[in-house]
């Protein structure tokens, strides 16, 4: 049976006889082990090695940022949100790798975090929250799991406010880009739309998702790997003038089921960062300004919100739980906006 040692460092080096020989090492700078490799010599010297060096670690809030991404509360994240989360943990690792366990306790550590937060929010006020939420995210898995008795950054509020009220995108900046961005977008700006699906999850699409009524998608964000979850499985009824794209399109094109809806101009399958640069220039393009294809999502809310579609009803289209559909109505996209106010005069007129 072959083991793969976590680790191991080889070396070769030329004697003064001239013969070339192979040392092992527990680790890049740790003891030499000794034996054959893959003799119980070898492997106990090995394993010697690592539990001195545990025992010899010291309580570092680098250990606990190693030990929660060995866990499958990370590994059971979706992989860009791993790649996300190892950038932030990154983050923390150079500003406090070496910060002692022990003083998680001391009631000016969270007053200490803050300041960093607030210091990385000169840069970012976006990043400096997931930097702080990556760090309260480890320190609660860790005192969960005993490893600490104490979390300073629970609670921690946000540095970042979203207020969107204006970034919505009108009837009227919405017939401008179909008029002059170019014609391999414009699918894509009705898809989002009219499904308030992430942007990731409509380049994933393909026609097996459409039955000429309904769109059928399993958003990818919210897919929980190796436990066997799925991820929220989201049923769409279609528009009248989003079907009429996407019949048209089809009729146009004859794809197989497995073709992505959403092509480039080439009539490759996109990539998310190439997506983006490409609806940016057709937005700069088209005279589009203070909206992006990010702010769609929300304003297919907003447009559910004002036809009368209640939170539940709106959820069901976009995959948003309830809480998210309410803190977007409340403090996002539906702030002072003049439709409400005349609904409410009309109301009030009726009674």
């Amino acid at each position: 049976m072959r083991f793969k040692l976590k680790g191991l460092n080889r070396i070769r080096k030329r004697l003064a006889s001239g013969e070339t020989v192979t040392y092992y090492y527990a680790w890049k700078g740790g003891p030499r082990l000794e034996g054959e490799p893959g003799s119980p010599e070898f492997l106990a010297s090995y394993h010697r090695a690592h539990e001195s060096e545990r025992q010899e670690a010291p309580a570092v809030l680098r250990t606990l940022l190693d030990a929660f991404q060995d866990s499958t509360a990370f590994t059971d994240l979706a992989p860009r949100t791993q790649a996300d989360y190892a950038k932030h943990l990154r983050i923390i690792d150079r500003a406090y790798g070496d910060f002692p366990n022990a003083a998680l306790e001391d009631r000016r550590t969270r007053g200490e975090f803050m300041a960093w937060r607030d210091q990385l929010a000169n840069q970012s006020r976006r990043q400096a929250d997931y930097s702080y939420a990556v760090l309260a995210r480890v320190l609660s898995w860790s005192l969960d799991r005993g490893l600490i008795t104490a979390n300073p950054c629970r609670n921690g509020g946000r540095v970042y406010r979203a207020f969107r009220s204006e970034r919505i995108w009108s009837p009227e900046t919405e017939a401008t880009f179909y008029v002059k961005a170019p014609a391999h977008l414009h699918v894509a700006l009705a898809l989002a739309l009219w499904t308030g699906q992430r942007q990731g999850d409509l380049l994933a699409l393909t026609w097996a998702a459409y039955d000429g009524e309904t769109l059928r998608l399993v958003q990818r964000k919210t897919v929980r790997r190796k436990r066997g979850h799925a991820g929220t499985r989201v049923i769409i009824p279609v528009g009248a003038p989003l079907r009429a794209r996407l019949d048209a399109l089809r009729e146009n094109r004859r794809p197989s089921a497995g073709e992505h809806i959403l092509l480039t101009e080439r009539g490759t399958p996109w990539t998310e960062s190439g997506f983006s640069a490409s609806s940016r220039k057709a937005c700069i393009l088209a005279g589009v300004e203070g909206v992006t294809f990010h702010d769609l999502r929300g304003t297919a809310v907003t447009r559910l919100a004002l036809a009368g579609a209640t939170p539940p009803e709106i959820g069901t289209v976009t995959g948003h739980s309830l809480r998210d559909v309410h803190q977007i109505l409340d403090s996002h996209y539906l702030s002072r906006d003049p439709a409400l106010a005349e609904s409410a005069i009309r109301k009030l007129e009726s009674g």
